[in-house]
């Protein structure tokens, strides 16, 4: 495998020195502060995610305090005991994007995110408990109990809680296999995205950097040079 040191330096020299990589590598997550997020606004986000997927996202989120009306708040409980004329409704609803799909995904992730509350006090403490070394395993009970929370949707909405994500973006997938890591050009079996797994877990060890940050200096060391600004505006991968 290259050294990780090498890939950063790479990453450095690409986006115009080191500080400047600093600056795109955003805060350092922690997944222990996810514990205080209250169940609406995990599933406001997990509904952010599912509703940005395979659409422009500066839509949705121009778009997204219309969701939060129409969506009473994304409070569990509250649309939990809203009647099917409710849901019905929301499909000609103009303050959302009106895909039935999705919009039942609310209501099943609703009952999903109440479900898991139920049992550890909260979803935001569910997911603050989960070991750090074991996203994978993380994004596989989102994909199975969850609605519309496989592959990389699951991947965002932790993301985007603050829970500390690496996401298999396509030039951060390119740099690994560039480095050495005998994985698919998509990594989507369970035997590829482990060594994905171990061997980010073996970085964030050696070095001290949150995987989110290793994830982001791998997209950011390979593929089409960026700029600075639109790394800025879409802090993915």
């Amino acid at each position: 495998m290259t050294s990780f040191r090498k890939i950063r330096e790479r990453a450095a020299k690409r986006k115009g020195g080191e500080a400047m990589l600093e600056k795109l590598l955003g805060p350092k997550p922690d997944n222990a502060t996810v514990a205080a997020m209250t169940d609406d606004r995990i599933l406001s986000v997990m509904a952010e995610r599912i509703f940005s997927a395979g659409f422009v996202w500066s839509v949705i989120e121009a778009k997204w305090p219309g969701f939060e009306e129409a969506f009473l708040g994304f409070e569990p409980k509250v649309l939990l005991f809203q009647p099917e004329g409710f849901w019905h409704a929301l499909t000609s609803d103009t303050r959302i994007v009106r895909n039935g799909q999705k919009i039942l995904s609310v209501r099943e992730n609703a009952a999903f995110v109440e479900r898991i509350a139920g049992e550890h006090g909260s979803f935001g403490k569910f997911l603050a408990q989960w070991p750090a070394d074991d996203q994978v395993g993380l994004t596989t009970y989102l994909g199975k109990q969850g609605s519309r929370l496989g592959g990389a949707t699951g991947q965002y909405f932790l993301r985007w809680v603050g829970w500390d994500t690496f996401i298999f973006s396509r030039d951060m997938v390119l740099a690994l296999r560039d480095a050495g890591l005998d994985i698919a050009e998509t990594p989507t079996s369970k035997k590829d995205q482990q060594k994905v797994q171990n061997q980010l877990n073996a970085w964030a060890k050696e070095t001290g950097l949150p995987r989110a940050h290793i994830s982001r200096i791998l997209a950011m060391s390979i593929g089409e040079n960026n700029s600075p600004e639109k790394l800025q505006a879409y802090m993915g991968d």
